[in-house]
């Protein structure tokens, strides 16, 4: 039987990737005033989540995740959250009509502020300072004093992620996600792509469905379903202070939910079985997800999945692949036949981003396109293979014209990364690029559909 479990339990666990905070003091009042704050999401929307989760792992749904690497605090500005959720919309919709699928939309927002890092310092010329660890913690400048943890920051965090709530649950539901606005954006993106021609046809099938439905009555003053939308947020749980002090017991059901966000993840560093993340996260009841690297092995997936999902609930744990696209193939068959051969619920995606990033001639870490491209399609290919859904994918993105993953129909090359490379932790795709791999995986699930179909048709001979 496993041990009793409590929002502090983690504090009796070893834990990596915290930082060490100076004024110990300062940081029990600043956890002691999160505590006594409201919770940025609900219950309620989190179950919400995880039922739509579970169509997912029966293979009902399909799964749109992805945001930022890492949110700032300098760079908040509704300008930003409007373009990337515009481009998530543009991205849900092409997905919709080549899964024939609802698409269940996950944004790396309104929380994704801790970052775990590979080495705790960093050096730059002779000075060695700590790590960068994302705006919760510390600063992005290189200088002593912006390097110190500081637990103030943890109160804006959580400002800055209830102001954006609030704007992403006025554009879900306030009629900007019109579906109508949606495929005219579309088409302007189209109308500026070198690639255009390859796309055009898909988005005049989405055109002739929308004509179809205007031609019938059903328009957006007749169905909400096509002016609103629903949107969760997700972050990794890495900060395990911050995530306690937003742990409350919900009203209803008498269990914990980290109220926080929707989704929480756990790190490919941070998911020792006998360890604090997994001790923390094994007993919140949002839905969460596991990101799994080429170290992880069936066996130790089958332990963790024992420990986070002990009684198999459906959409109850996500399964983040993030291996490279030279390593897929080499792990992720051998972990799908497993979960089968366990008989276990879990949901599939493929984080193609982290496996991928390589150092430029130029010195920026960048992520090329084709390498991205290249692991989702071996994704979808193993799961065709092993007869299992592939349920999703996990982006680093931003809706503006970053230049910082190479490649693309509007080709970035090394020499462009310096003209907008804003990041301060890993590089994301652009609204360009972020919608252009929407369509390469819409034809992807097209033909995984198209497959089902012509499976069920032999079988009903």
């Amino acid at each position: 039987m496993a041990a009793k479990w409590s929002p502090e339990s983690w504090r009796d666990k070893p834990i990596v990737q915290v930082p060490e905070y100076l004024d110990e003091d300062a940081l029990t009042r600043v956890e002691g005033e999160l505590k006594r704050f409201p919770p940025l999401v609900f219950a309620g929307e989190a179950r919400r989540l995880k039922r739509d989760l579970g169509r997912v792992a029966k293979g009902e749904a399909f799964l749109l995740q992805g945001g930022d690497c890492a949110e700032s605090f300098a760079e908040h500005h509704p300008d930003m959250i409007r373009d990337l959720f515009r481009v998530f919309l543009q991205m849900s919709v092409v997905l919709t009509y080549g899964a024939s699928q609802p698409v269940v939309k996950v944004g790396r927002i309104a929380g994704q502020f801790a970052k775990p890092r590979s080495a705790p310092t960093e050096t730059q010329g002779d000075q060695e300072l700590p790590s960068y660890r994302g705006d919760i913690i510390n600063g992005p400048e290189f200088t002593p004093e912006a390097r110190i943890p500081d637990p103030e920051r943890m109160l804006k965090a959580y400002r800055q992620s209830a102001a954006t709530l609030n704007l992403l649950r006025a554009f879900a539901q306030g009629g900007y996600a019109n579906l109508e606005h949606v495929h005219q954006w579309t088409l302007g993106f189209l109308k500026d792509s070198p690639q255009s021609h390859r796309y055009q046809a898909l988005a005049d099938r989405i055109g002739e469905c929308l004509a179809f439905m205007r031609a019938c009555g059903i328009t957006s003053e007749s169905a909400h379903q096509l002016r609103s939308t629903d949107f969760y947020t997700s972050h990794e749980a890495l900060l395990l202070g911050y995530e306690q002090a937003m742990t409350r017991v919900d009203s209803t059901s008498g269990e914990w939910y980290d109220t926080s966000g929707h989704f929480l993840w756990i790190g490919d560093r941070t998911r020792q079985p006998d360890h604090a993340h997994v001790e923390y996260m094994r007993g919140i009841k949002n839905p969460i997800g596991l990101k799994c690297g080429p170290s992880l092995d069936g066996d130790g997936l089958m332990k963790l999945i024992d420990v986070l999902n002990p009684e198999d609930e459906a959409g109850r744990l996500t399964l983040i692949c993030r291996y490279g696209s030279d390593k897929i193939g080499d792990h992720l068959s051998s972990l799908i036949r497993r979960v089968q051969a366990e008989g276990r619920t879990v949901v599939w995606s493929c984080d193609p981003m982290h496996g991928n990033t390589v150092k430029a001639a130029s010195g920026f870490k960048t992520r090329p396109f084709d390498r991205i491209l290249s692991e989702v399609h071996t994704f979808f290919e193993i799961h065709r293979a092993e007869g299992s859904h592939p349920g999703g994918v996990h982006f680093e993105m931003t809706g503006t014209d970053v230049t910082e993953c190479t490649g693309g129909a509007v080709a970035i090359t090394d020499a462009d990364l310096s003209d907008r490379y804003h990041t301060f932790c890993d590089p994301r795709l652009n609204g360009t690029q972020a919608l252009e791999l929407a369509f390469l995986i819409a034809e992807e699930l097209s033909r995984v559909r198209k497959g089902g179909e012509r499976v069920q048709a032999v079988s009903g001979l």
